[in-house]
Parts: structure tokens; sequence; C-alpha cells
């Protein structure tokens, strides 16, 4: 049989033939997208048969808010990232078993498709268990009272309810074609999380379950591969992956698989009652470094945008609401600098290098004690990364035949194996002084007094003994009462010597209001590395029925641990009351009433519908310094677009709504403990390494999203427990006073790959809006200090300020007079400052401009 030749003719086929071939085509097309491939090899990942150097970041979708979410992902995306990551949260999606939720915050699919709009991919973590600081690590709290529950072993009700709900979100995933291998963008996935600890205390039952979690994940067929990390004994084929400050020693668990970064920590969370943790620019792009020079081909910034635990999320417990992590992008949605873009620069520099480093292995030479060479090495391609691990000293090593000056604890890298353009020590991004602005709102505040509950209520239950928190709440809300009477004999002997009763009350935690006949007597309050407590004070009695009401406050459930599901919380006891005539008096086994909740919760005060259930007071009887007292004011929004914040720091403990959304806790009377100074970058990071905040309150801004606050007739309602000034609150914007540079004159550039005479420049650019009105500072030469806190040194160009205050030509470059412009370049050299103030020196130019 002859073969006919097909050739496209369109004056000889008719209409019917064109469409059938149009759909042929197209259907071809489509196919071809869902023939889309993700593997892997020893090398990296292979998307669509590439091998790819991926850089990634976490930005954990309830964490924002829907509207932040398209600025946040082209933030990342402009700061070099490929791929976005983010854990699945069971607790937000599933409150009640088999009631979903996936709406607002909780909105997953619409986040990942702003991913796949903005053309980045994801790595969708989805676990169930996530820790995260997170409430219960993620776990809903009804999962603990499936009868015979354990959670993480080798549990069968454990292991139905966990493969219930990730069948759940990935059918959801393969139901929206997001899986990459469908055309969608999501390339990796992963199954637990940070279990190999956990395996490694209960032993057998866990290695068990490793193994069921890796078969029921594969047996999925999500298309694409899993991850497991920190799990040294992952079975195959999925990859075992590395998470800390730094991983440039880790080694996954078999040759075939690539070496992966889940989470590069870029910082660490905050707690209420500590300092505020930040990691520098320089140490984070140093360990990034490392871990390429090593082989390794993924790495994930956990966080990049660490955002806010909104509501009652946060876990711990005594994790604060701002979950900032000092992250590329801060809590507000707000670039920081210099981080963001220092390491913007360093991904850049990496992915010249790409082809190299997915192509050979390194070739390690020494250069010195502490100075290494690593060379990638293939038939097109070479790159180098030159490494100074010494954290004191710099070093100038020789490299193919040319020095090069390595600042201490450094790594300069070299796409070309001869041209330097990046150093991790060398900030050349610029940085910015940022603060909170007053908003020019006014509050009149108005006040309701929260009843204290006591045994009489009508309400409450009854029982002898003590009750456990979490089982009578059920985590519905923070507050438990804890009521009994005491009863005092007219002819006890404390009545006549004045020698009050002692009351001690042992608590598991977390925070704990003792009322004596409807009078805050004290306070006691646990901490993040041990939330019980102990409460022991005199407290006064009086002859006949004493109330005594105990306020248990829960600051969170724990996210972490070997069976954290037994752990406890609330009035345990024993409950004692020493020196009566009877000698010590153990309340423990006594009648006691418990009430859920506050009465206002109830009312719903703090909604928009509930707030005018109650009668509130203002002017002069608006309550202060009064305990238990909620507060509700109306304000309007203020103009402009700045994120907007609220100062609490007039009040004590509590929490706070707009528009009855959920801000969080608030506890800025619980100051940070610790020691904070200049922290320098060189050496090994650790969370306590470098901190903020030390004496001040652990966090005294609280984010309000914009997208919450409407023009006008805006409802700010706050609870306070201990007592406050409403007065103080203040809605303030976040806005940039100044932006700074500070670069030397000898700093690599990106440019110097086509242009070897390439020389670094000072940029500077205020925000959007705002226009460089004044350079505060400037100075070539040997500045010191840092943004907001430069001064010269004994090596000063006189002339330096010059360069941002006039027009004039050198050589071929035209300055541009940096005043009244939004942003504004300034080359580094000598000639741009009327000479060399101290030749055969390295010099920088630090400069501050003022942003209005």
């Amino acid at each position: 049989m002859k073969k006919k030749n097909l050739i496209f003719d369109s004056s000889t086929m008719s209409k019917t033939n064109v469409f059938l071939l149009f759909m042929l085509l197209f259907c071809s097309s489509l196919a071809f997208l869902v023939q889309a491939s993700v593997t892997y090899d020893h090398k990296s990942i292979i998307i669509d048969g590439k091998r790819k150097i991926l850089i990634s970041g976490s930005i954990h979708y309830p964490r924002s808010t829907p509207e932040m979410w398209p600025d946040l992902i082209q933030k990342a995306k402009d700061g070099g990232l490929d791929v976005i990551q983010t854990y699945v949260f069971w607790n937000g999606h599933e409150p009640s078993p088999g009631k979903y939720y996936f709406e607002d915050r909780y909105d997953l699919v619409k986040f990942i498709k702003v991913v796949q709009q903005a053309g980045l991919y994801l790595h969708l973590r989805i676990g169930p268990y996530v820790c995260a600081e997170w409430n219960f690590g993620g776990f809903p709290v009804w999962l603990k009272y499936v009868p015979g529950m354990e959670f993480r072993t080798d549990n069968g009700p454990f292991k139905a309810a966990m493969q219930k709900f990730t069948e759940k979100i990935v059918g959801m995933m393969k139901e929206e074609k997001l899986f990459q291998t469908q055309g969608g963008p999501i390339i990796l996935s992963q199954i637990e999380n940070e279990y190999g600890p956990v395996e490694w205390e209960i032993g057998a039952p866990g290695k068990a379950y490793t193994k069921w979690a890796a078969q029921m994940a594969v047996g999925l067929d999500t298309g694409v591969p899993w991850i497991m990390c920190k799990q040294e004994d992952t079975p195959d084929p999925l990859i075992d992956t590395c998470n800390g400050f730094y991983c440039e020693n880790f080694e996954p668990n078999r040759k075939t698989k690539p070496k992966m970064w889940t989470e590069a920590w870029t910082g660490w969370y905050t707690e209420f009652g500590a300092g505020v943790p930040y990691r520098p620019a320089e140490d984070m792009a140093y360990s990034v470094a490392r871990f390429i020079q090593n082989r390794g081909s993924f790495i994930n910034y956990y966080m990049y945008h660490g955002g806010t635990n909104f509501g009652r999320t946060s876990g711990g417990p005594f994790i604060a609401t701002s979950y900032d992590y000092d992250a590329p992008i801060d809590e507000f949605g707000l670039i920081r600098e210099p981080k963001w873009g220092h390491l913007r620069d360093l991904h850049k520099a990496i992915k010249l290098c790409e082809p190299s480093l997915v192509s050979a292995d390194p070739t390690v030479t020494k250069l010195g004690n502490n100075q290494e060479a690593h060379v990638f090495q293939s038939k097109s391609s070479c790159a180098a990364f030159l490494a100074n691990y010494d954290p004191k000293s710099t070093a100038t090593v020789k490299f193919a035949n040319s020095q090069y000056y390595l600042p201490a604890w450094s790594v300069s890298i070299l796409p070309d194996c001869k041209t330097e353009v990046y150093n991790t020590a060398r900030l050349g991004a610029q940085s910015a002084v940022r603060y909170m602005m007053p908003s020019g709102s006014e509050f009149d505040w108005q006040s309701y007094n929260e009843e204290t509950a006591s045994a009489d209520d009508t309400d409450a239950s009854t029982m002898f003994g003590l009750w456990e928190q979490i089982n009578v709440t059920r985590d519905a809300t923070d507050y438990l009462w804890y009521m009994t009477d005491v009863n005092i004999g007219a002819n006890e002997g404390f009545l006549k010597n004045g020698q009050n009763p002692q009351l001690t009350v042992m608590s598991a935690g977390h925070v704990l209001h003792v009322f004596v006949n409807g009078k805050l007597a004290a306070t006691a309050f646990g901490g993040l590395s041990n939330p019980k407590l102990t409460f022991s004070e005199n407290i006064k009695l009086n002859a006949g029925v004493n109330k005594i009401s105990l306020l248990s406050v829960s600051m969170g459930l724990p996210n972490v641990g070997v069976h954290y599901e037994t752990w406890n919380a609330g009035v345990l006891g024993p409950v004692t009351l020493k020196g009566l005539d009877e000698g010590e008096r153990d309340l423990s086994k006594q009648k006691w009433s418990y009430k859920v909740g506050l009465k206002g919760e109830s009312l719903g005060v703090n909604t928009l519908t509930g707030s005018s259930s109650v009668e509130w007071v203002e002017g002069s009887l608006v309550a202060t310094n009064q305990p238990l007292t909620w507060y509700k004011v109306t304000f309007n929004a203020p103009a402009g677009n700045e994120p907007l914040a609220l100062d609490m720091s007039s009040m004590s403990k509590g929490q706070i709504w707009v528009n009855g959304q959920s801000v969080g806790r608030y506890y800025p009377s619980y100051t940070a403990r610790g020691k904070c100074y200049d922290c320098d970058y060189a050496g090994i990071y650790s969370g306590t390494k470098c901190l903020s905040k030390c004496g001040e309150a652990s966090q005294k801004w609280y984010h309000v999203p914009r997208s919450w606050v409407k023009p006008s007739g805006n409802v700010l309602t706050v609870f306070e427990e201990m007592g406050g000034d409403p007065s103080g609150i203040s809605l303030v914007k976040r806005t940039t006073g100044s932006v700074c540079a500070d670069v030397y004159d000898s700093q690599p550039t990106l440019d110097s790959l086509e242009n070897k005479a390439a020389k670094p420049k000072a940029h500077l650019s205020c925000p959007q809006g705002q226009k460089i009105t004044e350079i505060k500072f400037a100075s070539y030469g040997w500045p010191k200090g840092r943004c907001g806190y430069f001064s010269e040194g004994s090596c000063h160009a006189h002339k330096s300020y010059d360069a941002f205050q006039k027009v004039y030509m050198v050589r071929k470059d035209l300055l541009q007079n940096c005043v009244g412009q939004q942003s504004c370049s300034v080359t580094v050299a000598p000639e741009v400052f009327g000479g060399d103030p101290c030749p055969n020196s390295i010099k920088k130019l630090s400069v501050e401009a003022l942003c209005n």
C-alpha cells in the first residue's frame, strides 16, 4: 500500500477538515502540557528534562490576606525566587470533622493560582503536621478526641484521619489541575514534617509509621516527587532534605538523590517575654553560598515572608502574634533591606553559575588554612566559589593566576572562574530606616466591664475536683473559669493577728489570674520553655463564704514534641490554703464550678452585630487600669496605602479585633529577657545570637491589614485582662524614614562579566509616592556605623556630599541630583568624590538619604 504525503493546502481542504486539523493540533498541544514531567537525579530536580538550580521561599497563605498575596509573590519573584513553598494547615481547613473551609485566608487554591499567574513553581508541604509555631502543630483539636487516637505513630485512627485529609488536598489539586504534570505550578509535595527526632524517640512504631506514610503518599500518584525533611531513613523514592541555619554538610541518604535544603532559617520566631531574633544578611548569604558550592541544588528560605499569627493561630505556647522571622519581606509586606537585595544579587550570581552547577561535580582545592576553592568545570562552562571560613581574619588568596581579597566568613562567586561578581560579606544593596508614624486617628473609647465569674453563676458546670482545661474548652476560647467557695470561721486566728493565709495554685499553664471576692489578687504566668506555673501568695479572706475565682488563660497549644496530644493545660492542682487553724486545707478535691469563656465572648461584643448587646460607658466613665475590661472605638481609615498597625504599649495583655476580624493576642507587659548588643555577622549563628528589644515589649505593634479597614465606620475592640490605659493605644502607619547605601569601591558587581571595568554603584530608592528630600550623611573613605547611625572615619573625602547634590559629568557618567528624585545612583570611585582621600587602601561609600 502506497503511503500518501500529508500536505496541508488550504485551497483544497474543506472547512470541516481544516477545523479537524486545528483541533488535532490543539489537543496535541494540550497533551504536551499534560506530559510535562518532574523527576530528579543526584544533581537536581529535573523539570521537563532540564536540571534546575531552584531558589524557593516560604510564604504561608493564612499569615497574610488574599489582597496581599499578589504583591508578596511578585516581590518574591523580583527577589530571584523560582518557587513558593507553603504548608497546608489542617486545623484551618477542617475545623470540625468532615466540615471543610477553603475561603478567605484559607483559600489554598486561589493562593496557588496567584503563584502560577506570577510564573513561579510551588512546593506544597501537605504534612499534614506542620509544626510552624502554629496552634497544635496544625492538627485540629477534635483529632485528639477520636477514640484510640495517638498522634504521629503507627496508630490506626491517626493514619486513617491523616490519609483522609491528605487525599482531600491531593484530590483538590488534581481537580484544579495544579500539579506540574497537569500544566500547574506544583513541582514537589511533602508528607510528614521533621519526623526524624520523633521516630528516634518512639522506635519501632515510628519506623513503621514512616514507611506507611511514604507508601501512602506515593500511592496518591501526584506525578511529582515527594520529600520528607529531617528524616534520615526516608524511604525511596522520596527525597530526604535538610532544615537548619546551615546545611552545607548535609548529604541525602542515597547518592541518586539531589541535595535539598527545605528550611534555610532567615531568622527565628518571636516569643512573648524574649528578645526578638534577627539574622544578618551577610551570614544568610554565606550559608546559602556554602550550600550551593557543596553541590546543593534546591534552597528554600524559611521564611521569605513570615507574616502574622492572626486570631489564636500561634502555638508554642507563648509564640507572639508577629511571625516576622526577620524575613526578606517583613511582617507588613515591605521589603527588608539590605537582606532582600543582598539575597537577590546572590540569586543572580548563582543563576549565572547554573550551567556549570548542574553539569559537573566540584573539585575542591585548599587555598589557605581556612580558605578553599570549589570549581565546577564542565565541557562548556566553569564556575568557582572561593570561601574564607575564618570568622575573624580576611584573606588574600591566589586562584587561577589572579589574586582575590576575601573578607572574613565569606564566599566569593566567579561564574566564569575568573570574574568575581559577588561576595557574601559585601553588602551592595540599599538599607532602610523604617518607623511607625502616627496616623492621626483620634480615639474616643467606650468601655464595658466583664463580670468576674463565681460558683453561684447559673450557667456554670459543677463537679468535685479539677478539670483539665482543653478537655473542657476544646480550644474554642483562651479562657476557662475555675470557681470554688472557701468558708472561714469567725474565730480563725488569722482574722485577729492579721497574718493572711497563703493560697497556692499549681497549674499546667499558661497564665492564671486569681480573683478573691471579685477583686484581682495577682497574676502568674509561665513561658515558652516552661508553660507550667505556680501561684503562691497571701490573700485577704473574710469570715464566712469567700469566692475564689481562677481565670486560666491559654496562650496557644503545643506545636511540637512526642505525643504532645497528651500534654495538659489549666489548673490541675494541688490547690491549697495554708495558715488556717486547721493547718493546710486542700481545696483540690472539693466542689468546683466551671465556666467556659467570657460573658463578652458569649454575647459577641467583639463582633459588629454583637457589640450593641451590652451597655458601653464613655467619656469620664471609661474604665482605666482595670482588669477584665472591654474597650470599643469607631475610627476612619487613614489616608495613603502604607501598612497599618496598632501600638498597644500602654496595655498589658489581651486580644484585639477590627471589624470582627481577630488581629490576635497582645502581651506588651511581658518584657523581653536576654542580652542585646550589636551583632557581628561572622561566626556560627543561632536563634539567641542576635537579639533586639531586650528590656522592652517583645511585640509592641500589631498588624492590621489594609483590606480589613473600610473608609469609615471601623470598629476596634480590645479585651484587656490585667489592666491598661486605652488612651495610649494609637493607629500607626509603617513608613520609610530614610534609605542608605554602604558600598566598597572594590565591590564585586554583576555587570563585571560583560564589562570588566564596571564600577560598583550606590543605589538609593525611596518607596513609591516618596522622594529624596535631603542627603543626611555621605562619606567616601572609612565611614563607621550603620544606616541611621553613620559617622565619619579618619579617612573622608570632603566632596562626598557633592556627588548627590549636583549635576555634572564624570567621564561619560551623568550624575543626577538625588534630592527631589524617587531614586538615583552614584558610581563609587575616587574621581566622583574629588579624588582619593587615602590612597592604597580599600574604601567605601556610606550615604543616608531622607525620604518624604
